[in-house]
């Protein structure tokens, strides 16, 4: 904002119209606890009349805190981390802070080094770190960072994490496979780099093991309805009555070459997701996925950067089970 000579607002001009010292204006802004409420009231209301803007830089010069986090994205482009990244906005600004993001390339070490300076540049006093692949991870710890850390989406890899048991999550996805039924259960998996694609991989085999069943067949896809589409063909011919497929994009894709085959879902083959994409409950059938709580998610992860305390929220966030309509005894 500035005056009608041109001239910046600034912390003199709120304290003459306030009628207080540039330091009670000061105090104000930073929150201090030792200031009487009709003064703040005053203070603000001249703030206000005046368009006056806190500059968070300045801020953080004076008080050594910017009230500003930072996030660290390597993958921001599927569901996931994307709901994640809005998430933690969300939650960030009701805790009284504002987010700085920075993109990283995972398989660039100098990329992702970069990104950390640049928000440890922004004067940020934690980082959360939306890392869904290994080697993100292995290359945040090479680097020098200085404020706390928090990881999200590292599924159980990482002392820093918050996260939803994925692996828990796959387990009642192929639990309700065969609790209808199914003995010749396939999974349809991410890509392997993914920590979360592994924790479901490993939940699959668990829960098989568990019940005495073997897999049918295993086909790695890369998150895409594409992936799902191009993997009907390979999960009919090995004869599978049932798909865990591990997230909802591949799990519609899938759905849509069966249909464009004549083949049934779920008369004929079953099928469950992972994630709850707002699009699964409008599909044909209905899908039958796991949801994901990213609120709560971003909620723990805020709470335990401010707090510099990981462990204060280690325990993992349980999923939910969805049942619609993608799942029916097998035909044969």
């Amino acid at each position: 904002m500035v005056d009608n000579s041109g001239r910046a607002v600034g912390v003199r001009d709120v304290a003459a119209l306030a009628g207080v010292s540039r330091q009670t204006v000061s105090r104000v802004l930073n929150e201090h606890p030792d200031v009487a409420d009709a003064t703040r009231e005053r203070v603000e209301k001249a703030m206000g009349e005046l368009g006056y803007r806190m500059n968070n830089a300045a801020r953080a010069l004076g008080t050594r805190r910017s009230r500003t986090l930072g996030i660290l994205a390597s993958d921001a482009l599927q569901f996931g981390p994307s709901r994640s990244i809005a998430a933690i906005e969300a939650s960030a600004r009701a805790a009284g802070y504002w987010v700085s993001a920075a993109f990283a390339d995972a398989d660039d070490a100098a990329s992702v080094s970069a990104a950390v300076d640049h928000l440890v540049a922004q004067g940020v006093e934690g980082i959360l770190v939306v890392a869904p692949h290994a080697r993100t991870l292995r290359m945040l710890d090479t680097v020098s960072v200085g404020v706390p850390i928090v990881t999200l989406h590292s599924a159980g890899h990482d002392a820093r994490g918050v996260g939803v048991d994925q692996v828990a999550g796959a387990r009642l996805a192929v639990g309700a496979l065969a609790d209808a039924g199914h003995t010749r259960i396939a999974h349809l998996a991410g890509p392997a780099d993914w920590l979360e694609a592994e924790s479901r991989a490993e939940g699959f085999a668990a829960e098989l093991a568990a019940r005495g069943l073997e897999s049918v067949l295993t086909v790695v896809g890369d998150w895409t309805a594409r992936a799902g589409f191009e993997a009907a063909q390979a999960l009919r011919d090995a004869g599978a009555t049932a798909v865990f497929a591990a997230n909802d994009q591949m799990a519609l894709g899938l759905i849509g070459a069966l249909h464009a085959a004549g083949i049934a879902v779920p008369g004929e083959i079953s099928v469950v997701g992972f994630d709850d994409l707002p699009e699964a409950a409008y599909a044909w059938p209905r899908l039958t996925t796991v949801r994901q709580d990213f609120d709560e998610l971003a909620r723990r992860a805020v709470a335990a950067v401010i707090a510099a305390d990981a462990a204060a929220s280690a325990e993992s966030i349980v999923p939910e089970l969805v049942v619609r309509d993608s799942i029916a005894a097998p035909s044969v």
